[in-house]
C-alpha cells in the first residue's frame, strides 16, 4: 500500500488497532508479509479468471470479480468499502453516494454492451470512461488496482 493513501477507519473496521495492518483471513500482523501473502493468493485467482472469466454485466460483476480475487485474503472481499479514501489530498468518491455511482456505472456498462463490435473507437472510448469512473469511485477498501513488480 502506498504511503500517499489515507484511509479514515476510526472504528477499525478493516485494520488491526495495534498494528494498523489490514485484518485478514490468515491473521498476518506484518504489512510486508501480508503484501506477499496477498500477491501469491491473488496471482492464483487471476489465473483462474483467465481460464474461466466472469462476464461483466454490471457492477455486481465487478463485486464478484473482487470477491473471487481476494476471497483467500479478506473477509470483506467483494463488498463495497465503508471508509473514506484519499490519495495525495484528493478524496475518492464518498461512500455516502455509492448507490448513485454504481447506478451510473451500470448505465455506462449497458451503453457499452449496445455498441457495435465494428465501432472500435466507440468501444475504446466507452471502456476508458468506465475504467476512469470505477477508478474514481474506488469501491473497495483494498484491491481497486495494482501496480506490482512481480
Amino acid at each position: 500500500m502506498s504511503e500517499s493513501y489515507k484511509y479514515l477507519d476510526q472504528d477499525y473496521i478493516y485494520t488491526d488497532p495495534k498494528t494498523g495492518v489490514l485484518r485478514n483471513l490468515a491473521d498476518i500482523k506484518d504489512s510486508e508479509d501480508l503484501l506477499f501473502f496477498e500477491s501469491v493468493a491473488v496471482t492464483k485467482r487471476i489465473q483462474e479468471l483467465f481460464e474461466k472469466p466472469i462476464k461483466i454485466k454490471g457492477t455486481d460483476s465487478l463485486l464478484m470479480i473482487h470477491r473471487h480475487l481476494f476471497q483467500d485474503v479478506y473477509a470483506w472481499a467483494g463488498k463495497r468499502r465503508k471508509v473514506e479514501i484519499s490519495k495525495a489530498g484528493k478524496q475518492f468518491f464518498p461512500t455516502s453516494h455509492f448507490d448513485h455511482a454504481f447506478r451510473f456505472i451500470d448505465t455506462l456498462i449497458s451503453e457499452y454492451r449496445r455498441i457495435s463490435n465494428n465501432d472500435l473507437m466507440e468501444i475504446a472510448e466507452k471502456l476508458a470512461q468506465i475504467l476512469d469512473t470505477v477508478n474514481y469511485l474506488h469501491p473497495f477498501r483494498e484491491g481497486n488496482g495494482r501496480k506490482e513488480n512481480f
